[in-house]
């Protein structure tokens, strides 16, 4: 048995244990991602039903923020997927993929965000987030351009 141990803790297999490790964790998450966007879709298709299809006339620009956050609350699930599922086939984080999921949650943030109850500090914090990642992203995408010619 103690030797069974030491032969598991010599470095190439100990790696190759996490390296296993970590691909079944994956694989967990991209489960329960999948799960978590059948329902949100379930959730969605509820929602426009008996929301937006019963809304009263001239209440519909209030219900359709809400709409657009859901939507793009999904699109941030499936992009998240794409994360997982691009690590499950090259066994690397796409810091490009990273970002731009990124700036889909802070557009989402601003999109729903009710600019009569939001403090100027917040919304120069959100410009600031756009701002890093846009650059963030335009400095990985021109690397990766380069590098994939």
């Amino acid at each position: 048995m103690w030797k069974g141990f030491r032969n598991l803790m010599k470095d190439d297999n100990f790696t190759r244990l996490l390296g296993s490790l970590e691909v079944l964790i994956a694989k967990v998450l991209a489960v329960m991602m999948v799960g978590i966007i059948i329902y949100a879709t379930g959730d969605l298709i509820v929602f426009i039903f008996r929301e937006v299809f019963t809304t009263q006339y001239g209440t519909f620009y209030q219900k359709l923020f809400k709409l657009f956050g859901l939507f793009l609350n999904l699109l941030i699930a499936l992009e998240i997927l794409e994360n997982i599922t691009g690590y499950l086939k090259k066994h690397v984080i796409q810091v490009e993929l990273v970002i731009t999921t990124s700036l889909i949650a802070v557009a989402r943030k601003i999109i729903i965000l009710d600019l009569g109850k939001t403090e100027g500090m917040k919304i120069t914090g959100l410009a600031i987030a756009i701002l890093a990642l846009s650059i963030s992203y335009l400095i990985i995408h021109s690397n990766n351009a380069k590098h994939s010619s």
